[in-house]
């Protein structure tokens, strides 16, 4: 674990001494998925080696106190906005609640606006259809994975990790081989193609999130030490991965580009089931340190000298702000943005976290607040806890009864954050649009599907809010699992219904000429079997 003195090791000032200002950096972020802070063997891992991820701290600075959202798309919105989750629209992961609102400016949209060449390889999870695309917020270059990750419902059938269904740039293509194999090797080409920079690169690996799938030869050595097999396979997925840094590291000295490069690694999230994570309590989803505790390296040769560490509070909401102040390009007006560059003198404040699952947060419920010494933690019963992190890192002793000013005092600061972060959008769904000339047919998927009975089990039932924005005929096809029985499928927008008889052992049906009317509404494919309705399991729109 964390000395105390690590923790609080740049309380008034940082612990490195920028050197002269060089030109702006080029400037690459690494975001891994569920990698918790005891991932790293240079966080004391007693068995995983990560010579690689460990360079970039060892030859930059540590930033030993940085905090994410307890999952990961909600961490994703505020890396690319500087705002808390729930100013962009983000509340969950899944079920239409992981959708970024198309108004939000990215730092991408900041850095291709400066002549920065952008370019996204992995997980975007902030929407699968425009508006809400990487390729619509600012990514030049756009190489993804549809809803949260590989083998999800947002993916085809029996796909997985091998050989994935990606998309380039808005078109469906077949990766070939491991994922994380090809999100680097796309990440390095995309920077040998912009060498002369500047460049943006977001590289965003799915792993070590589960499914838990990596070749064996990454797997043998982890279990061979006894581990049990989930811990061992989540291993070898980071030593595939800490091997993938290690090329992108060679490849930026091969093209002599490391010095004005600014390099960021951080994980998403923590650990999302119990493993070494350096003594912090808790896993992902929860706010304790052992959920919203990450690792973050920040390596820039050019200007920072290696091995320094830096223990001020920072967090996701300051990443935009610290890449755009590197780059020399203002923050977007007109918006509140949260966070504050890294590059800048410390200040005193108070951080803010939570999730839950639901449409909007509810007050309290599985939250956090993060001044320099003290932390307040809400619960699930809505109980305040309040911990001394200076003397308990591990959070072992609530102080809330014998420090209730402090408590009370945090609780306050929580209680304004709660309403201002509601006053940009409120929790108003984003919407998807149809008919747009960016993208035609719309494929829209369960991840994103909404309503009281949406779920991925294969009876979920669940309406997709959109928006028209061309009105006029549209083919609708509804997929689905082949059919036990005879059925009758409809479609639903507003007051139109459509039907049409199926028979067992379909898989499809196709509405041919369904006249939708411009403008917001609510999409729905149903499966209609006597009493038992359920949800068509993809949607395919096309505007005729």
């Amino acid at each position: 674990m964390a000395t105390r003195r690590e923790f609080f090791a740049a309380a008034a000032a940082p612990a490195w001494k920028p050197a002269a200002s060089p030109k702006p950096p080029n400037v690459i972020v690494l975001i891994t998925d569920d990698q918790g802070y005891g991932d790293l063997s240079l966080h004391g891992n007693p068995i995983l080696k990560t010579p690689n991820l460990d360079r970039i701290g060892a030859e930059g600075i540590q930033f030993t106190r940085f905090h994410v959202s307890p999952v990961c798309s909600p961490t994703r919105s505020s890396l690319m906005t500087g705002r808390y989750n729930y100013r962009t629209g983000v509340v969950d992961t899944y079920i239409g609640r992981s959708l970024m609102h198309a108004d939000e400016v990215t730092a991408a949209e900041c850095l291709s606006s400066a002549g920065y060449r952008t370019g996204i390889f992995g997980k975007w999870h902030l929407g699968d259809n425009h508006p809400l695309r990487a390729m619509d917020q600012g990514f030049q270059e756009a190489l993804t994975l549809r809803g949260g990750g590989l083998a999800q419902p947002s993916s085809p059938p029996a796909t997985g990790y091998f050989d994935p269904p990606l998309e380039h740039n808005g078109r469906p293509v077949k990766g070939r081989g491991y994922c994380t194999d090809i999100f680097f090797d796309a990440a390095m080409e995309f920077i040998s193609a912009n060498r002369g920079g500047p460049f943006f690169t977001y590289l965003a690996t799915n792993a070590p999130h589960d499914p838990l799938q990596v070749d064996e030869k990454w797997v043998a050595s982890y279990r061979n030490t006894g581990l049990d097999e989930r811990t061992a396979k989540v291993y070898g997925m980071i030593a595939n991965l800490d091997h993938n840094t290690g090329r992108l590291l060679d490849h930026l000295r091969r093209l002599d580009l490391e010095r004005d490069t600014l390099l960021i690694f951080l994980g998403d999230n923590g650990p999302a089931f119990p493993r070494y994570n350096a003594g912090l309590r808790g896993l992902k989803g929860t706010t304790y340190e052992g959920g919203l505790r990450v690792p973050c390296f920040m390596r820039w040769p050019a200007k920072w000298r290696a091995g320094a560490t830096d223990g001020r509070n920072a967090a996701h909401i300051d990443l935009m702000p610290t890449i755009l102040d590197a780059c020399r390009v203002p923050l977007p007006r007109g918006r509140t943005i949260d966070g504050r560059s890294l590059l800048r003198k410390p200040v005193q404040r108070n951080l803010f976290f939570q999730w839950h699952r639901g449409d909007a947060p509810e007050p309290v419920r599985n939250c956090a607040v993060l001044g320099p010494r003290w932390k307040l933690v809400g619960t699930t019963s809505r109980q305040m806890e309040l911990y001394d992190l200076q003397s308990d890192p591990a959070e072992q002793h609530n102080l809330a009864e014998g420090r209730a000013g402090i408590a009370a005092s945090l609780h306050r600061a929580y209680d304004r954050w709660f309403a201002d972060v509601a006053r940009d959008h409120g929790y108003a769904p984003p919407r998807i649009f149809l008919g747009a000339p960016q993208e035609n047919p719309v494929l829209l998927t369960r991840q994103d599907w909404r309503g009281p009975s949406a779920s991925w089990d294969a009876a979920g039932l669940g309406h997709y809010e959109v928006d028209v924005r061309a009105g006029g005929l549209y083919t609708v096809t509804l997929r689905f699992p082949a059919l036990p029985a005879n059925a009758e499928a409809e479609v639903r927008f507003g007051e139109l219904r459509t039907q049409l008889p199926v028979r067992q052992g379909a898989t499809e049906v196709v509405f041919e000429r369904v006249a939708l009317p411009p403008g917001p509404g609510r999409l729905e494919g149903r499966l209609i079997r006597g009493p038992s309705v359920s949800g068509a399991h993809y949607l395919e729109v096309t505007r005729q």
